[in-house]
């Protein structure tokens, strides 16, 4: 069985500036990931300090390189299971184990679903949670986005240079997004925003042809983009006995610390930053994490 003082689970930001400072205390460590994070799915990253203007993909792209100039090793590898037994955690992949003396959480969430009737079926078929990846394929297209957060709001964004029309459906009477953005919107004579509703199913043959609303309105479109945030990959660490909150993030204190002494967590699966979900703050909190890691593997018990 592979050894090692330290495993990162996920390569994010926050996974990979763990792993930066792991480098930097010349922790022996490993980071497992099973993908390169959500972070990698957006368009445009306008407030990372000192990198504008820059994709997500090619942020994290960065990042990644940045860690493995550090010495980083980087296994693609989905998780099965942590186990921690005699003060060592085992975490199980589809292809091994790897025991270590300390774990950093960093795998972040999956997309959030509208759980509507024709979703899963049109899934690939017109229905999407990345416009980074498929906005090219709606090209002079009708598309609908729904949400009306940061992230709806920059997929409507992206949309417009492609599709001829783009419907911004939101269940609010006004976008939670940030100024900057709305007013970009107001710009896109492309872009209608919807308030007030919400899809209730989602209609097509072979592909998407319509959405219908709450309001019994059917809407012709080609495409739906869902974006209405995140559900945290929590349940391995629930399953390991980590503190979970009511709305399934890991709880953290200070230092990125959890209930379970050698278990540390960050990114956008913890309770850390306000819950302030963004990439500078993951960052932020995978540094932590890894120098309270290291505090606790060179303290040496729990």
């Amino acid at each position: 069985m592979n050894v090692f003082d330290l495993i990162i689970l996920g390569a994010g930001p926050a996974g990979l500036s763990a792993a930066i400072y792991a480098s930097r205390y010349n922790l022996n460590f490993l980071v497992v990931r099973k993908d390169k994070g959500l972070a990698s799915e957006t368009n445009e990253v306008e407030n990372y300090l000192g990198i504008y203007p820059v994709t997500g993909l090619e942020l994290t792209n960065r990042f990644e390189t940045h860690a493995k100039n550090f010495g980083t090793k980087i296994i693609n590898e989905e998780i099965i299971s942590i186990e921690k037994k005699d003060k060592a955690f085992t975490v199980k992949t589809i292809n091994g184990e790897y025991k270590s003396r300390a774990i950093i959480y960093a795998v972040g969430g999956k997309k959030r679903k509208l759980e509507v009737e024709g979703e899963k079926k049109f899934i690939g078929k017109g229905v999407s949670y990345c416009a980074t990846c498929d906005a090219p394929f709606f090209k002079n297209k009708t598309v609908g986005v729904v949400g009306g957060a940061n992230a709806a709001v920059e997929a409507a964004l992206l949309l417009s240079e492609f599709a001829q029309k783009v419907y911004i459906i939101y269940r609010k009477d006004k976008l939670r997004a940030v100024p900057y953005l709305v007013e970009k919107i107001k710009q896109r004579k492309n872009i209608e925003v919807l308030y007030n509703n919400t899809v209730k199913k989602i209609n097509g043959k072979i592909s998407v042809e319509s959405v219908k609303l709450d309001n019994e309105k059917e809407l012709k479109m080609d495409g739906l983009f869902v974006e209405i945030g995140h559900v945290p990959n929590y349940q391995l660490a629930e399953k390991l006995g980590v503190k979970i909150s009511e709305d399934k993030r890991v709880v953290v204190d200070q230092n990125m610390s959890t209930n379970i002494a050698g278990f540390f967590a960050a990114g956008d699966v913890t309770t850390g930053s306000n819950k302030f979900d963004q990439i500078i703050t993951a960052a932020a909190e995978g540094a932590i994490a890894a120098s309270a890691a290291y505090k606790f593997i060179l303290k040496g018990d729990d």
